[in-house]
């Protein structure tokens, strides 16, 4: 009768406690907050260290990763990619590099 009664209490904290371990999913947004209109502002920009790159091959990069890392910053300037090789090249690398990171 003991064995009955023991096995009982520890089904009972088994079926509790693997309930309680579940964790609830978190809703998502409805949309995706829209990149604004134009270059970031300086305070809003993700940080990065591209030191000695020029500016279209840094601003590429950030555009790249952000991308990769599907960030609200993510974005891609089809005409800058298309007729300026340091942008394309900056966004090519940022978006490789960053592929994957979170």
């Amino acid at each position: 009768m003991r064995y009955h009664l023991s096995f009982l209490i520890i089904l009972a904290v088994l079926v509790v406690s693997a309930c309680s371990g579940i964790p609830e999913k978190q809703q998502l947004p409805a949309r995706k907050p829209e990149r604004p209109a134009g270059p970031l502002p300086e305070s809003a920009k993700p940080k990065y260290n591209l030191t000695g790159y020029p500016i279209n091959t840094q601003q590429g990069y950030i555009d790249g990763c952000e991308t990769a890392k599907r960030t609200s910053w993510a974005f891609k300037d089809l005409n800058r990619y298309q007729k300026d090789d340091q942008y394309r090249m900056g966004w090519d690398d940022g978006f490789s590099m960053c592929n994957g990171k979170k």
